[in-house]
């Protein structure tokens, strides 16, 4: 048996999806942690927010 660790970045998503989704596939999740969260700026958000 081997312990890995990998880094993911996605956009959208939540922690309980991606640990249902590599469950799914038949990947033992150990752990998750986030370690990092930032708003995507979008044209429309930037057009809302000076309306």
């Amino acid at each position: 048996m081997t312990n890995s660790n990998f880094i993911l970045k996605v956009t959208d998503a939540k922690l309980i999806d991606i640990q249902k989704a590599l469950k799914t596939a038949g990947i033992n999740v150990r752990s998750i942690i986030e370690i990092f969260k930032e708003e995507i700026k979008t044209e429309k958000s930037s057009e809302e927010k000076t309306q």
